[in-house]
């Protein structure tokens, strides 16, 4: 299995978090792992196809609010909560609070 790319604290870009949280699939799933230490994509999905997954995970990767690891055969997914509230701090807080 091949890792997975992350970005540096340093190189995290507002306007993609801001992208990657936009859509609803993927401020549920970063709800869900605001929650728990680490959750698998399984656990994630909410019956979605792997494909729609795979391209959620990597929006959110590819922003910093993720992290995806191999365990194995599973990919186990934290939220690089530590990272966001350095680079931007609050603004999770603030995310996450909210709700409609």
């Amino acid at each position: 299995m091949r890792p997975f790319k992350h970005p540096a604290v340093n190189d995290f870009e507002l306007e993609r978090v801001l992208y990657a949280l936009s859509d609803p699939v993927r401020l549920e799933i970063v709800r869900h792992l605001a929650g728990v230490p680490e959750a698998s994509c399984g656990e994630l999905d909410g019956g979605r196809p792997k494909s729609s997954m795979s391209h959620h995970f990597r929006v959110l990767r590819d922003a910093g609010l993720v992290m995806t690891q191999g365990v194995g055969t599973t990919h186990m997914n934290s939220l690089r909560r530590t990272d966001m509230d350095a680079r931007f701090p609050g603004l999770l807080d603030a995310i996450l609070s909210h709700r409609d």
